[in-house]
């Protein structure tokens, strides 16, 4: 991608700059934002680095790459954490600035910055970054600071700092200092006071004199004043006024010397804009045109818990009109937001969702139609997080898409949501995000194989991208401050149909080795479902969506209960607990409060119910999958009231449509409600459950030999 670098003097705007062209992006303009008044060297500002203005000016022939400059007249107005367009903010600078960019250098796609740990700062790129249509970089996110200061170093990095203000910092002592002789010092002070080595705390600032991207010249800095802010004792602030300095040439010192570039350099006026959506890129107002899409055959679940809910909707292919996935999946997203405003929601109260279509060749129709609906200005608390997967929806009856969402009453959900292309994690650039947490339980977004700062597939095969996969997922639980291997209590792993059977076969003990439970002392032993698909995004051949627990406050009392049985009277339907029932059901439940349970009927449990008639057979092996299911709640002190979500995977080998099945389970859950007096499963009128057609499914990776497995969320309120 052609890039243009916000650049401020400091090391990490330019090592970031090293790091895009490291992988294949070319920086092609320049772009800075000053103070008003030149002989000012710092702003009171949240956002931008200033001290050292005086020079950057020089970066444009340094490089060869024409600078970009604007004034910065707005001050920070906006102050929370996720930013919103707000006249007269320091932001709306920045958002004038790259528009000028853009417009005089049309072909510019991405824009590269150096933050590392600042979420305030990233949150706000990508924010300019989404409206001008721009991919936002930061390559330097959530790295290891240590290990960046030594890197940076030794890609030949040469910066001298020119602000201080931290504990053990002296500005008569400090500034000006080269950053590799101040090296050692800083890392004394990270381990003495637990300071940041690259100062991400705000504890010194950098001015980059040279670096491998100054082709043409280098800053050699003659003379400079030292500006005293604060003379505190323990940790004084002080900055560095540069007064004069020359350029350098690189190459041949005998010729002439350097001499300026014409052209190089754009000052960018203008005022910022209004607050309209016309000052944006077309900024959704919050509804979507009316979609004439009326279908009969409609069809929805809802469970039935209060606060934390699931509402699925998917269509039933009727064979008479060949509607396309595009009127399909408006039709079930119209549908849904309905059922939303039905119950006094919206799509900021949706934590997750599970997008399901017929073909993932149209993947980008799909998301082109997801995105008119979920959007940033409706879901002001974050984004919801999204899982994507191709299903035999056709062959199962069904239309050409199918949603469900996890629903919360409250608004306590938090939400990671990364745009920047970075070295962390893959980026979710759009209206989805990599996690959200809300009530203990983390739902990770689907995650791929993917490399994240290339965004490219692992390409060695099934388990190179499980790897990968697990890997991204980590880095993302480590943004909650828990890892996979410690807090998940649920995996779900989805197999793509193109994957080699001997690579299936390896997929769980390799899962099993990356995650070393052993090691794990306070693990919650995850169950783990596999679950194999026609195909994934990008082509996949894995897709692995984790659920973790995470302990939101000070208790430590996480115990993980398997075999908790409480006396009781479970028969439904002649029923009686026999051994083998247990070899069909995992459960885990922590801390009382959560429990998660995959059901598995094989072809080998099938048989063991003893019904020659194909109707007869379907109708026992639904009762005895709701007679589990029951006995497994009422064991551990739950209702069916306290199920979040609730899916019954299908293998299409069962030859039998979605409406048929349905029927079925609906019919056993009413004679369940029946031999309870409608105490148990409740009086909704839509169905508690959501069927999903798969290939097949199983508990380990080499034998995917369920005809049904059924998946179970509960939440004790």
């Amino acid at each position: 991608m052609k890039v243009v670098a916000l650049v401020s003097g400091g090391k990490d705007s330019c090592y970031v700059m090293m790091k895009c062209i490291q992988y294949g992006h070319e920086i092609v303009a320049l772009a800075n934002l000053l103070p008003v008044d030149d002989s000012v060297d710092e702003l009171d500002s949240y956002m931008y680095q200033t001290v050292g203005h005086q020079i950057i000016v020089s970066y444009a022939e340094c490089m060869n790459v024409p600078l970009f400059r604007r004034r910065i007249r707005g001050s920070s107005r906006h102050q929370k954490l996720s930013y919103q367009m707000t006249p007269d903010d320091e932001v709306e600078d920045m958002f004038v600035l790259l528009s000028e960019v853009k417009r005089q250098i049309p072909s510019i796609t991405a824009v590269s910055s150096g933050a590392i740990a600042s979420d305030y700062q990233r949150l706000r790129v990508e924010s300019i970054c989404s409206r001008l249509s721009l991919v936002s970089l930061a390559f330097l996110w959530k790295q290891d600071q240590t290990l960046l200061l030594q890197e940076m170093i030794a890609s030949g990095i040469k910066a001298i700092l020119v602000k201080v203000a931290a504990i053990g910092l002296d500005p008569s002592k400090h500034l000006g200092q080269d950053l590799a002789f101040m090296e050692p010092h800083l890392l004394k002070l990270k381990e003495l006071y637990g300071s940041n080595v690259c100062g991400e705390g705000g504890e010194y600032e950098t001015l980059t004199l040279d670096c491998p991207l100054f082709t043409n010249a280098r800053i050699v800095l003659d003379e400079f004043e030292v500006v005293l802010h604060s003379p505190d004792s323990i940790a004084p602030v002080g900055v560095l006024h540069p007064t004069i300095f020359h350029l350098e040439k690189k190459g041949n010192p005998d010729s002439n010397p350097l001499e300026k570039e014409p052209g190089l350099v754009f000052e960018v006026q203008g005022d910022g804009p209004n607050n309209t959506p016309e000052s944006t890129r077309q900024l959704d107002n919050g509804t979507v045109d009316a979609v004439e899409h009326t279908r009969n055959g409609v069809h929805l679940s809802k469970t039935g818990k209060e606060n934390t809910f699931s509402i699925c909707c998917w269509l039933e292919d009727s064979g008479e009109s060949s509607t396309g996935l595009k009127e399909d999946l408006e039709t079930v997203l119209t549908e849904i937001e309905s059922q939303l405003l039905k119950h006094g929601f919206n799509w900021q109260n949706v934590l997750y969702i599970h997008l399901y279509i017929s073909d993932m060749s149209e993947f980008a129709v799909a998301n082109e139609t997801y995105v008119k609906f979920i959007t940033h200005e409706k879901c002001p608390f974050g984004v919801p997080s999204r899982s994507t997967i191709e299903l035999p929806l056709v062959q199962a009856g069904l239309g050409k898409a199918y949603v469900e969402v996890l629903v919360a009453k409250d608004q306590s959900k938090r939400v990671l949501h990364v745009q920047s292309i970075s070295s962390w994690a893959p980026s979710c650039i759009g209206p989805y995000s990599q996690a959200t947490l809300h009530k203990g339980v983390l739902h990770m977004a689907g995650q791929l194989g993917l490399d994240p700062p290339t965004m490219n597939l692992r390409n060695e095969g099934a388990i190179a991208e499980l790897n990968q996969a697990l890997t991204n997922s980590e880095a993302i639980a480590e943004a909650f401050r828990c890892s996979i291997s410690s807090s998940a209590i649920l995996f779900v792993v989805f197999c793509s149909a193109r994957t080699e059977q001997s690579e299936r076969d390896q997929l769980h003990e390799k899962f099993l080795s990356f995650l070393d439970l052993s090691k794990s002392s306070r693990r919650l032993d995850p169950i783990f479902l596999y679950i194999l698909v026609p195909d994934l995004p990008k082509r996949a051949l894995v897709e692995v969506k984790p659920v973790l627990y995470v302990q939101e406050d000070s208790e430590t009392d996480d115990e993980t209960r398997e075999d908790q049985l409480c006396e009781g009277d479970y028969s439904c339907w002649g029923y009686k607990p026999e051994k083998w029932h247990q070899d069909c059901v995992q459960k885990r439940v922590v801390d009382g409060k959560i429990c998660v349970t995959v059901l598995s009927i094989s072809t080998e449990v099938m048989k063991k119910l003893h019904e020659p008639e194909e109707k007869q057979q379907l109708e026992r092996l639904t009762r005895f999958c709701v007679y589990l299911l029951n006995k497994t709640l009422s064991e551990n002190s739950l209702s069916w009231q306290d199920t979040t979500s609730l899916r019954i995977h299908f293998s299409t080998s069962l030859g039998v449509s979605v409406e048929i099945l349905s029927n079925i389970f609906e019919t056993a859950f009413k004679e369940l409600n029946e031999m309870s007096h409608g105490g148990r499963v409740g009086d909704s009128k839509e169905p508690i459950f959501n069927l999903v057609p798969v290939l097949s499914a199983g508990i380990f990776s080499a034998s995917l030999d369920n005809i049904i497995t059924c998946e179970l969320l509960s939440l004790r309120s």
